[in-house]
This record gives C-alpha cells, sequence and structure tokens, in this order.
C-alpha cells in the first residue's frame, strides 16, 4: 500500500500516517511531493513547510512516502502511480541517490518537470536544486563541538545509513573538523542509520568500550537524541551535537542537554523547493541551485528555531532565496 497523503491549498494539515484526503484543488497546480519516510522528524518539518507554501500560493499538493522508511522498491512504485495522474510537477527527494536516477529518468520521459530537495539525485533532469550543503553542516558543527571542548579529548561519531551519500557527506565534515584539532581522539565512528533507538543503543555499546567520551557528533537530531538518553541512563556525560535543527533538537539545546544542532532548514526547503515547482510551472524566473548557508543553532540563538512549525509561513520568495 502506497502512503499518499493530499493537502488542499485551502488546507487541511499533513500527517505522516493519513491516507489521500481526497481529489486535488479545483483550481491551481498540482505537486506531488516525495520524502524518504515517516520516522525523521526533519521530512515532517520539510512536509509542513511545502503544504504552506502550496496554500500560499493557491496550489494541491500530494505527498509520497513509503511506509517502510527509505524503501526503494515503494517509492519506485509511487513513481509510476504519479505518472499515471500526471500532476502538474514534481518534487522529489530520493529514497536512494543512486537507485533512484532511473525512476527520475521515467518521470522526466512523462514530460513532467521535477524540483529535487534535500538529497542530490545522481542521475535525472532537474528544473532546480533546493537543499544544504551536508559537508558544510558536518565542518561547522563539528568545529563548534571541537572548540567547545577546548580542542582536547575523545570523541565518537554516530554516522547514519551506510551508503548513504548524506551521511558520508557530513562524516566527512566531522572529520575535516577534526584535522584542525589534533589533540582531540576520535574514539569511534559506527552508523545508527539516522534512527533515535539505534543512536542509543550504539552509544551505550560504545560506554561500555569507552570509560571517557567527551563529545559525541552525531550526523541527525534522532541519533543525537538517542545518544543523550544513552548518556543519561547511564549517569554519564558528554557534550552531543546533531544536525538538522529538528523540534527535538531545539528543545534539547533549549534545556541544555545538546550542546547544539546543525541548521539544515527543513521548512524552508519545503517551503523553496515547492514555491519553485509552482513559478517555474507560471514561467517566473528560476534559479538552478538554491543552496542554504550551514549554519548553527545554540543557546544563544535558539530562540529563532523555537516557533511551532505550524505557527510558521513561507518568506517572500525574494527573502527566502538570499540563504
Amino acid at each position: 500500500m502506497k502512503l499518499t497523503t493530499t493537502i488542499r491549498a485551502t488546507a487541511l494539515s499533513v500527517t505522516a500516517a493519513a491516507l489521500s484526503l481526497g481529489a486535488a484543488a479545483q483550481s491551481g497546480e498540482q505537486i506531488a511531493f516525495f520524502t524518504k519516510n515517516q520516522t525523521n522528524p526533519f521530512f515532517q518539518v520539510v512536509r509542513l513547510g511545502a503544504d504552506n507554501a502550496a496554500k500560499q500560493m493557491g496550489a494541491s499538493i500530494t505527498h509520497y512516502i513509503p511506509n517502510k522508511p527509505d524503501s526503494i522498491p515503494e517509492q519506485l512504485s509511487q513513481i509510476d502511480d504519479v505518472i499515471i495522474k500526471k500532476p502538474s510537477a514534481v518534487v522529489f527527494t530520493p529514497v536512494d541517490y543512486k537507485a533512484m536516477g532511473a525512476g527520475v529518468q521515467k518521470i522526466n520521459a512523462a514530460g513532467i518537470p521535477v524540483v529535487n530537495v534535500t538529497d542530490r539525485s545522481e542521475a535525472g533532469k532537474f528544473v532546480a536544486f533546493v537543499g544544504a550543503s551536508d559537508y558544510e553542516l558536518g565542518l561547522v558543527t563539528g568545529r563548534y563541538l571541537l572548540k567547545t571542548l577546548g580542542g582536547k579529548g575523545g570523541v565518537v561519531i554516530l554516522e547514519g545509513v551506510k551508503g548513504s551519500l548524506v551521511s558520508a557527506d557530513r562524516v566527512r565534515g566531522f572529520n575535516d573538523a577534526l584535522k584542525e584539532f589534533p589533540q582531540v581522539k576520535l574514539l569511534a565512528s559506527q552508523p545508527g542509520n539516522f534512527q533515535r533507538l539505534q543512536g542509543l543503543q550504539v552509544m551505550e555499546n560504545l560506554m561500555q568500550t569507552h570509560p571517557q567520551i567527551d563529545g559525541v557528533m552525531a550526523a541527525n537530531d534522532a541519533m543525537g537524541t538517542g545518544a543523550i538518553e544513552a548518556l543519561e541512563g547511564a549517569n554519564r556525560k558528554s557534550l552531543v551535537v546533531g544536525i538538522n535543527g529538528t523540534k527535538e533538537a531545539v528543545d534539547a539545546v533549549k534545556a541544555g542537554k545538546m550542546l547544539a544542532s546543525g541548521d539544515y532548514n527543513g521548512y524552508l526547503q519545503g517551503c523553496v523547493s515547492t514555491m519553485l515547482a509552482i513559478r517555474e510551472l507560471r514561467k517566473l524566473p528560476v534559479p538552478k541551485e538554491v543552496v542554504f548557508k550551514a549554519g548553527v543553532i545554540d543557546k544563544s540563538n535558539y530562540q529563532a528555531s523555537d516557533v511551532p512549525v505550524d505557527k510558521r509561513s513561507c518568506p517572500k520568495w525574494e527573502d527566502a532565496i538570499k540563504g
């Protein structure tokens, strides 16, 4: 069963578990929006940004989300479904940047314009890419942790899914940050598959091996919060950073439990990718690429991110693409 969520332009709020809410809006463009899973809070925020943009611009949006996280067969099946339904445009996050190239090419062959968001696809033709540099996020977030440690101590890295370009780039950024601090020792680097529970379990295992861990660099917030839970359970302390700037991370930063989170601008990615697709359909100018600047959310600036997502609105186009 394909999980599909339809959001009317006049607007019902999206829930990841919902099935289709009905036909598309009576007027306006119809956008098919693909994300990787229901489990990562980051993509929940991306979808809400997309919904807001569609509502503001008078379009309708249908979400395609695999029931099984990051399922290649499910996303391929959903692509076939979308091609039959022939929406005005597609906004696409591939569940696998290599494997989904053939799927994108099928959308291309059907004559449906595609905007690539968040994870770059290796193949296919796109109107534009909207996202952030995972390498830069890893670099600035890792650097922030290591500076806070005073350039000394032992740290661990919680990687994402093996073979994932996002994980590889973020971990590469972490490792390059480590090169700037030669007195910091990398104790271990292990995958937690971007999941909170696996981040917790990996951290528990690492604590058994290493009696002192001064810092944790998690490739996403979910694993970071899992590591914090493991540390609290063992009555141990380490400085923890994550990436994505999700609500759970902002709450943890606010509570003093997480040092910082790399700001992946998920809501803005959802807004801008949807706005760009609609602007392309309306023959308005669009850039070929929008890459948001890497930044860090910490106790000094979290307030700007501490606004409920359902109370945010997408910025004006000119303001949105400045970043």
